[in-house]
């Protein structure tokens, strides 16, 4: 569901009377999502009382990102920058996004953080600062978060090159190795670690960025007293490559299989918001045959990616058999992604205006025969798993947090619905025709590392529910658009006409050129809310890609969630999240 476009909200009349000047514009967009831009001056105080004191209450800080706006010529009623800072807000009371911009001028401009308002904006601010140079005043730690300490430039500024062939050969003579390894080094007092307490003194016990609990290259430094974590430092961007910096090299359509890469596990989930935003902005409809077939797709993603979170989240507590049992179910799916896609985890297979072919023959009895597979398996599981006392005692009660910390720290998916919390998108903003299909959206109460593993185990469930719908209910039709840049258009019509054959012809050999404009599509993903935000200025490539995966914000409040607890207890926190690094790198 998107938004449709507003001109006069209730909360833009708060804001002009309550901040006067502060609003500099109104700027409609092809998402629909009011969006507005503020003085830099007064941002903090528009977002505090966005959250808290206007109507709509936007509770929810749920990214922060920028653009370089120096190179970009279609920009018509939007106020002079050389970067604009963007934030996204969300308003569960009202189900409505809000998206606020500031405009900055300077080569390396400066703007207050937003930290004190949301904790979540930390790890946001520091992505902005290490990827565009834009410093936050005030920020309590404004230090690279992505790219190593010892990185000169700001990959996502415009004149940072796009490939390694731009760049001068890499070498590592002694002296450079001496200070990367220097570097790498773990200083406490750089982040307000004292050494020891007045009884004790502290260890620092360093978990990754190569160990088996930490789900991928992750480190996170644990500051010990005894046995008890005191406090905890992430470190991520060991897997960064990129992705947002590719896509402005990549067209529309060749874009599609880096989304793959983003979430390994969730497969063409990834395709799902990126394709959306780019329709979005073109203005193409999809054929309702096609929205059924990628629901589909998407649901069977679900499930093999939770089985993957379900086996490893077994095996970090000590229990060995189930990862084997679901990585051989995992596979049973593989083998009906392979036989409609042609590839197993990465297939690539969303198209800008549809699917990239129909479904083959054969499809129909491969996945009502996994239907009547998997619902037997799911009942031994939890009898292997959920129910066995030792995993309860290594989970219940252990990393909980209420559904207001849920949503302060910007959590979404099962881990914002173990709280109690029934907010599905796939419900609450329906896309693709899901307000069509029947299912639950399942919950828990107490917001801790058993009850994010209940709100999985049952949402595979539900997925099995809406696959076997899409099976029944399978719409007749075209799997693609008619649209003239849908990528490429239909086969079956090239030899008919010449304007197809040419746009045929032009959209693979060259890209569809994308109107200007800028769009926004958030989708519920296996691990959370999804989102892409695409900026087109007119061309065969964006002009900027933000991709929004849940996981970044995910691993952000783990400090919050193991202080007090033990090693052990981190090892459960950490797979309870559901969490996978190329997401929280990109």
């Amino acid at each position: 569901m998107i938004d449709q476009p507003i001109t006069q909200t209730e909360f833009e009349e708060s804001l002009r009377s309550g901040f006067g000047p502060a609003l500099l514009a109104a700027q409609p967009l092809r998402d629909g999502i009011p969006t507005y831009w503020i003085h830099p001056d007064k941002i903090v105080g528009v977002l505090r009382y966005a959250k808290e004191s206007s109507g709509e209450r936007y509770a929810m800080l749920y990214d922060i990102t920028a653009i370089d706006e120096r190179f970009r010529t279609h920009r018509e009623g939007q106020p002079q920058s050389n970067f604009t800072v963007v934030y996204m807000l969300f308003s569960f009371e009202q189900n409505a996004w809000l998206r606020l911009k500031v405009p900055l001028t300077g080569e390396f401009p400066s703007i207050e953080t937003a930290t004190g308002v949301w904790l979540a904006a930390n790890w946001f601010e520091r992505e902005v600062w290490d990827m565009f140079g834009i410093t936050f005043r005030n920020h309590p730690n404004l230090q690279r978060i992505l790219m190593p300490k010892t990185w000169e430039g700001h990959p996502l500024r415009k004149e940072h090159p796009a490939r390694a062939t731009e760049m001068a050969p890499f070498t590592l003579p002694d002296d450079r190795q001496v200070n990367e390894e220097e570097a790498l080094e773990f200083r406490p007092e750089e982040w307000g670690m004292m050494p020891q307490s007045p009884t004790s003194e502290f260890m620092f016990l360093n978990v990754g960025p190569q160990h088996p609990g930490t789900h991928g290259v992750f480190r996170i430094v644990l500051q010990m007293e005894g046995e008890q974590i005191i406090d905890a430092l992430p470190e991520i961007g060991f897997h960064h490559r990129g992705a947002e910096k590719m896509a402005e090299r990549q067209t529309w359509h060749s874009f599609i299989p880096y989304t793959d890469r983003v979430d390994y596990l969730g497969g063409v989930m990834n395709n799902f918001p990126y394709v959306m935003a780019v329709e979005t902005l073109a203005g193409i409809e999809v054929p309702a045959r096609a929205q059924v077939i990628r629901i589909m797709l998407a649901e069977l993603f679900r499930i093999a990616s939770h089985l993957v979170w379900y086996g490893t989240f077994a095996q970090d507590l000590g229990a060995l058999s189930p990862v084997f049992y679901m990585f051989n179910d995992r596979e049973r799916i593989f083998k009906i992604i392979e036989a409609i896609c042609g590839f197993r985890m990465h297939p690539a297979w969303f198209r800008i205006g549809g699917t990239a072919a129909d479904l083959p023959e054969g499809w129909e009895g491969l996945v009502r025969d996994f239907l009547k597979y998997m619902p037997s398996r799911l009942k031994e599981y939890d009898a292997l798993v959920m129910k066995n006392r030792i995993f309860k005692m290594r989970t219940v009660g252990v990393g909980a947090y209420t559904k207001e910390e849920a949503i302060d720290w910007s959590v979404t998916g099962p881990g914002l619905r173990a709280t109690g919390f029934a907010w599905d998108f796939r419900k609450a903003r329906p896309y693709s025709g899901y307000d069509q299909f029947e299912f639950d959206v399942p919950t828990a109460t107490h917001g801790d590392c058993y009850d994010r593993g209940v709100v999985r185990v049952e949402e595979i469930r539900q997925s099995l529910r809406i696959i076997e719908q899409c099976v029944n209910n399978m719409p007749p039709g075209h799997y693609k658009s008619d649209h003239p840049l849908t990528t490429p258009p239909r086969k079956d019509r090239t030899m008919h006409d010449i304007e197809t054959l040419i746009n045929h012809f032009l959209n693979v050999s060259w890209g569809p050129v994308i109107p200007p404009g800028e769009a926004f599509v958030a989708i519920e993903a296996t691990k959370g809310i999804n989102g892409y935000y695409l900026v087109s200025d007119g061309n065969t490539e964006s002009y900027r890609t933000r991709v929004r995966g849940p996981s970044f914000a995910h691993l952000q409040m783990v400090p919050m969630l193991c202080r007090g607890g033990t090693v052990s207890d981190l090892m459960a926190i950490l797979g309870s999240i559901d969490f996978v690094m190329a997401e929280v790198d990109r």
